[in-house]
């Protein structure tokens, strides 16, 4: 008698094969792998977070006088009460300035001050970089050759001189010298910009648009900007802190914010004096700078890491 055999019972399914990650979502899995970077990322979220919440953060007005407010005297040392300060005494954290001024609350409204130089600094800079590193790129010949001089001529003097020279023609202030430091800072976001796009124009996408009849300009805005731009992300991180660090420097020299403005430079060199005498007023805004630029730095050099692919460990 003939055995019926029962039909093999149907293979389970190949497991499918997953989807390749994206360039950005494997970017962001290793920026998140290094500690520097989060690290870096997280001092500039409190910062932001301080700059936004200083209405509330802060005691009093940041240039406000106390005399006539409070029996406080000028150049203050801290005082807390959690800490011992006899409660008697108003509290002033950071202690007040010469001027009878809480430094608390200069320090605080100072991050609204550095973040706002930092980005909109570095933004006007990268703006006018991107469109002139894009052209001296993309159309190359007489064109490149003019903007790139032109830049070479910005890049031979050092960066601070050059903006001090700017700021004295224009006059001193907070303004001039934001714009003086994004002028001195445009040949380094151009050079990057032209540096990306030579590379990319000559991708074979860049070659299939051309063919199919896109127009220059459509080419060298929907194809080549948008791929060459990842290098001015980190290039650009990079710049707030040293545009942070120049607008200081720039106060400190008295042409860059004036007084009563809160600005960490401006409150440093007010006090510069005061560095036995009073050193809290000397450390706390030197100490602000210096977690600002820090921030930064670290926050750029894991987005270069974390963008270049040579680079991910």
């Amino acid at each position: 008698m003939a055995t019926t055999t029962t039909a093999p019972a149907a293979s389970a399914p190949l497991t499918q094969m997953r989807a390749p990650e994206s360039l950005w979502r494997q970017a962001i899995r290793a920026f998140f792998r290094q500690r520097s970077a989060v690290i870096g990322l997280t001092i500039i979220v409190l910062l932001v977070l301080v700059a936004l919440l200083a209405p509330l953060l802060a005691p009093y007005n940041p240039e406000q006088v106390l005399i006539g407010i409070e029996d406080v005297q000028k150049r203050a040392a801290p005082c807390i009460h959690l800490l011992g300060c006899a409660a008697d005494q108003p509290q002033h954290i950071m202690g007040t300035d010469g001027n009878n001024r809480d430094e608390w609350s200069r320090i605080i409204y100072g991050a609204r001050v550095s973040l706002y130089v930092g980005f909109l600094t570095v933004g006007f800079a990268i703006i006018l970089g991107v469109l002139l590193g894009a052209l001296a790129g993309y159309v190359g010949g007489w064109v490149d050759n003019l903007i790139m001089r032109v830049l070479d001529v910005l890049l031979a003097f050092p960066a601070l001189l050059l903006a001090i020279a700017i700021v004295s023609v224009l006059g001193p202030g907070l303004i001039n010298a934001m714009l003086a430091i994004a002028i001195v800072s445009i040949p380094a976001y151009a050079r990057v910009m032209r540096a990306s796009v030579l590379a990319v124009k000559q991708e074979e996408y860049v070659a299939a648009a051309r063919v199919v009849g896109a127009s220059p300009l459509a080419i060298l805005l929907q194809h080549v900007m948008p791929n060459a731009i990842s290098p001015l992300i980190v290039q650009g991180t990079l710049g707030i802190g040293t545009a942070i660090l120049e607008t200081a420097a720039l106060s400190f020299l008295g042409l860059g914010a004036q007084p009563p403005t809160p600005e960490w430079g401006s409150m440093l060199s007010a006090e510069r004096n005061q560095v036995f005498s009073a050193p809290h007023l000397v450390f706390f805004p030197g100490l602000a700078i210096m977690v600002n630029v820090l921030g930064f730095n670290l926050l750029g050099d894991g987005l270069r890491d974390a963008l270049d692919p040579r680079l991910r460990r």
